[in-house]
């Protein structure tokens, strides 16, 4: 952004005092306001830091992007933090994965609704474990359309009291203003039913349980094909070479260097 001024060149043996003072004032106050403007302007685009509500924690990614952090105690594990993805634009809104109870998913509903003002138009199941669709309930009754896998809604059926209602198979595009999320099966890692949801305009993966925080350990692996976990990370990256940003499962979102993490971490099974 460039900004141009021009000021009259007179000398100024030529310039009674106050005239001059004015003319540099009026050169000066333009500048000003526009830097004002530029730091204004970098402040809002600053998206702040994560905040708490009474049973779920949101951490902003951007201004559109928003992971929702809520907990599942799990037998071997302890407390569990289980992450999700809210995407917003145009004052509609998709989630991707519910968190795993009732309380927590009406109080992630209340605050997409109230504090973004926006509409839930989908709700996306990453894979059939309760800590995608626990709070599932929450949305039908709100008459939020649910999408996942077709697997996983057969999956889910066999233990869940309530299952998504559309299914697809291979790649499901949803529209979000005029934005788009892309569902895709990749194949399988931490259960044969596992999607991923990509965000073009953001970069961003959410890659649900089958991709793991640095660091992280394998984890559960009772549904899992570690010996194809890693061919499914490969074709993650294939297919969506231009990603930025990760969101696993659980634990902390960061760069591709999460897919490179995972595809190490099963490498060797």
């Amino acid at each position: 952004m460039i900004f141009v001024f021009h000021i009259n060149c007179i000398p100024v043996s030529l310039y009674p005092r106050r005239k001059l003072i004015h003319c540099i004032q009026k050169a000066i106050c333009p500048i000003v306001c526009c830097l004002l403007l530029i730091l204004s302007a970098c402040k809002s685009a600053n998206v702040g830091e994560a905040y708490n509500l009474e049973q779920i924690k949101i951490v902003p990614l951007s201004s559109k992007s928003f992971i929702h952090i809520s907990y599942l105690y799990a037998p071997g594990y302890g407390k569990v933090a289980c992450n999700g993805l809210v995407y917003v634009n145009d004052r509609k809104a998709v989630v991707m994965d519910t968190p795993p109870n009732i309380p927590s998913t009406q109080e992630l509903i209340r605050w997409i609704t109230k504090d973004l003002g926006a509409e839930i138009s989908a709700v996306v199941i990453n894979h059939f474990h309760n800590d995608c669709l626990g709070g599932l309930k929450a949305f039908h009754e709100l008459d939020v359309p649910s999408y996942a896998n077709e697997a996983t809604i057969k999956l889910a059926a066999e233990g869940s009291e309530v299952v998504p209602i559309h299914g697809f198979s291979g790649t499901l595009e949803l529209q979000v203003g005029d934005k788009t999320i892309i569902n895709v099966h990749p194949g399988e890692a931490h259960s044969k039913d596992n999607i991923v949801s990509y965000i073009p305009e953001e970069k961003l993966l959410f890659g649900g349980c089958m991709v793991k925080s640095l660091n992280a350990q394998k984890g559960n692996l009772a549904d899992a094909n570690t010996e194809q976990w890693s061919r499914t990370i490969e074709a993650i990256k294939r297919k969506f070479p231009e990603i930025e940003i990760v969101v696993p499962g659980h634990g902390k979102a960061g760069g591709t260097e999460l897919l490179d993490y995972t595809y190490q971490l099963f490498s060797l099974d």
